[in-house]
Order: C-alpha cells, then sequence, then structure tokens
C-alpha cells in the first residue's frame, strides 16, 4: 500500500538521475520501469508540490533532503490535482538552478493547444501515453549527449533546438505527407500548415497504437 507523501528512489550507481512526476500510482510504476530498463536512478514523487520540494523550489530548505542529488531529466503528467505539470513546467522554467534540465510532458489526452502551450513554455517534448520504451530510450539517450557536450564545452547546446532548425530549413522547401499521421489524431492539414511550432517535437509525439 502507497504511503501519502511517499518519495520512491530506485537504482544506485547509474548515471541519469530523473524525476517523474505523476499523481496516479500505476503510471508512476510504469515509467518508472521503464526508466530502470533504461538504466537510470529514479525519484518518483506524485505531484508537483512535491517535486518543488524535492527541488528545493517550494521556498523551505530541502525538507526532502535529497537536494544534493543533480537531476538530469524531469518527466511530468500534465493533468494533476493541485498543479498541473504545465506549471510546474513553468515554475523549473523560471528558476535559474534548474531552467536547462530537460523537461518532458506526459498526457494521455493528444489536445492541440496543450502541446503548443508546454512547447511555448520550454518543453523538451510532450509524449502522449503510454509512454513507450523507446520513447524514454531515446530521452536518456539525448541526456547523455547533452551532458558530454555540456563537459566538453562547459556550456549547454539545446541539440532539440538545433534539430528542430535543422528540420524546419529542409522542410520550407519540401513536405512531408506523413506529418499528420504522427499525431495519432485527426488534424485538420491547414491547421499544421498555420501553427508557429509546427516541429519535429510535435512529429515525434507518441500515440496509443
Amino acid at each position: 500500500m502507497e504511503v501519502a507523501g511517499e518519495v520512491l528512489q530506485s537504482g544506485s550507481s547509474q548515471e541519469l538521475h530523473v524525476l517523474a512526476v505523476d499523481d496516479s500510482y500505476v503510471d508512476r510504476k510504469v515509467i518508472e520501469k521503464l526508466l530502470k530498463i533504461s538504466s537510470c536512478k529514479v525519484t518518483a514523487v506524485e505531484s508537483g508540490a512535491r517535486a518543488l520540494q524535492f527541488l528545493g523550489l517550494d521556498g523551505g530548505k530541502g525538507s526532502l533532503g535529497f537536494n544534493g542529488l543533480k537531476v538530469n531529466l524531469i518527466m511530468t503528467d500534465y493533468s494533476m490535482p493541485g498543479m498541473t505539470g504545465y506549471e510546474l513546467l513553468k515554475k523549473i522554467k523560471r528558476s535559474s538552478a534548474f531552467r536547462e534540465i530537460p523537461v518532458v510532458i506526459m498526457s494521455s489526452e493528444n489536445i492541440l493547444t496543450r502541446i503548443d502551450s508546454c512547447l511555448e513554455e520550454g518543453a523538451e517534448e510532450f509524449l502522449v501515453k503510454p509512454v513507450k520504451l523507446s520513447d524514454v530510450k531515446r530521452l536518456t539517450k539525448d541526456c547523455v549527449t547533452r551532458g558530454e557536450t555540456e563537459g566538453k564545452d562547459g556550456r549547454r547546446v539545446n541539440k532539440r533546438k538545433l534539430e528542430d532548425d535543422n528540420h524546419s530549413s529542409s522542410s520550407s522547401t519540401s513536405s512531408s505527407p506523413s506529418t499528420t499521421a504522427s499525431f495519432g489524431c485527426s488534424l485538420d492539414p491547414s491547421e499544421l500548415i498555420t501553427s508557429p511550432l509546427h516541429s519535429s517535437k510535435r512529429a515525434k509525439l507518441r500515440d496509443r497504437d
């Protein structure tokens, strides 16, 4: 039986440390398992408030006692009581200490306006549940690449932003007929064309199939 306010941790010596946030116990265990398979250290919490407490962004003095652990990636559910994943994302991105940490939003609903809002606020990616092992492995691989780049250059490079820019350049001269299908939902093609955030991030959304 889950204890209220419990912080679940797994792994001991893995390089990447992921903070997973989801109010659903079942979904937390699923994402924790996928991350463990991908050789990550995982801290799983049940709310945005607990995530802020873990990061020391709640105005307190690190009451959970884990502030010394470096977090490489944050994965949070979008729909949570009290504080949504979007609100948590905004607080993280407006923090000088954690704004560079990639934040991935997860949701069981593929809503275009929701996706737009999260990407505009700085989310690394928006994944539609159920999250797949291939998604997690790709994300952790990106984190390793980021870490290697940061270690060599002494600064963090937004690799996905560069990929998006390159994608936008190439797509300006040619159209991709498979883009609409990648959403996993029915969208008006004109909506895709006029959307300012039509990018490889959105094209990488995973549906339920």
